[in-house]
């Protein structure tokens, strides 16, 4: 496996678990919060999706393969969920929506090419 790319897939996990905490907690200062459970919910979700998968790719003893892509695929899914979900409210010019949506991109797409080079 590309070093460089698993390491930039551990940062774009824990990258990503903190903008999505920080988007959650914004949402919770809008007017009208009760418009953005589904924002909060997702944010948080797929915040400790992808910190349990940061985790999981940080420790290589012992690696195993099959354990990584289960993490891989769900943190991609739970990313792409995410960041469909604050690309609509960053559309209504909620900045921590925009930034999360960015950041769940970023950590998707690395994700996917960490889960292209394992077996």
């Amino acid at each position: 496996m590309d070093a460089a790319a698993l390491v930039e897939c551990i940062e774009a996990c824990f990258d990503c678990a903190q903008a999505c905490t920080a988007c959650a907690d914004a949402c919770l200062s809008e007017q009208g919060v009760q418009t953005l459970v589904r924002c909060i919910r997702l944010d948080l979700d797929c915040a400790d999706v992808c910190d349990a998968t940061g985790r999981i790719l940080s420790r290589q003893t012992a690696f195993d393969p099959r354990m990584a892509r289960t993490a891989l695929e769900a943190c991609a899914r739970a990313c792409r969920l995410c960041g469909d979900e604050c690309d609509q409210h960053a559309q209504h010019g909620m900045e921590h929506c925009r930034i999360c949506a960015e950041a769940c991109r970023r950590c998707e797409n690395a994700c996917k090419n960490v889960l292209s080079a394992i077996a």
